[in-house]
């Protein structure tokens, strides 16, 4: 029997069927590649918004079940460093915006000790060259009752942790992640009477998605959904992500 010694070549439409098999499998794969780092930021924002709520939860039961300190800080100073306050410093200031000390002066610091957990993964922010120290701001409703000058149509505020379980803690947030165009002190300001619906701006650095963390100590990541929630944006009372964000953040 005689046998060719012929190499079987591949034709020409063999190449294209598997050029063209490739090429579906690199488009099914790609978005997955890509929306990989997005993923691994969010885990990450999460994760350290999960480390400072606990760390909050272990400062109150420390202190007799008061809730820590949320006031404004309006002036960078060393002095406001060591003051009765969440957070001191104020990062519109280039003296506090890079400077670890004012982490360090926080009162969750000693529960929660490693300054790259107050930054979001996200946050590409910098001064002076230099990568601000914080993304996270607190609820302006919790730690004091400086939301309470204005009356505010007989909304609470919560001081301590008794205050909190009345309300139901899984329905009330602490820390927020803040855009880096409106955070300046640990203040996130919300002011539930519509006068500046959100002075203080979400962080939606994860797909338009930003962090939340709660009294009973679980995260969640909110996305943005109303065209109009724009950063400068004409914002308004019947904006259905500043009208969500409001009932996570106080009530009558």
């Amino acid at each position: 029997m005689l046998y060719s010694s012929r190499r079987h070549a591949f034709t020409l439409i063999e190449i294209l069927i598997v050029i063209s098999i490739i090429a579906i499998l690199a488009a099914l794969l790609l978005p997955a590649l890509s929306s990989a780092p997005v993923k691994s930021k969010r885990t990450s924002c999460a994760n350290h918004l999960k480390q400072l709520v606990l760390a909050w939860t272990m400062y109150n039961a420390d202190n007799e079940s008061r809730l820590a300190e949320n006031l404004p800080q309006p002036n960078p100073s060393m002095a406001s460093y060591t003051s009765a306050n969440w957070m001191p410093g104020n990062l519109r200031y280039s003296s506090d915006a890079t400077n670890v000390d004012v982490v360090r002066a926080s009162k969750l610091f000693p529960y929660a000790n490693n300054p790259s957990i107050y930054r979001c993964a996200a946050d590409a922010s910098m001064t002076n060259g230099a990568p601000r120290i914080r993304s996270y701001s607190m609820n302006s409703w919790l730690g004091g009752r400086s939301m309470e000058m204005d009356n505010y149509a007989g909304y609470r505020t919560f001081a301590r942790e008794s205050e909190l379980n009345s309300a139901g803690p899984p329905r009330i947030w602490v820390l927020a992640d803040e855009h880096e165009a409106t955070i300046d002190d640990g203040y996130f300001l919300v002011t539930m009477n519509d006068s500046r619906p959100f002075a203080s701006f979400p962080g939606a650095r994860h797909a338009h998605s930003y962090g939340l963390n709660f009294a009973d100590a679980h995260v969640e990541s909110i996305r943005l959904r109303d065209p109009s929630s724009q950063l400068n944006g004409q914002i308004n009372d019947r904006n259905t992500d500043w009208v969500r964000f409001k009932a996570m953040t106080t009530l009558k």
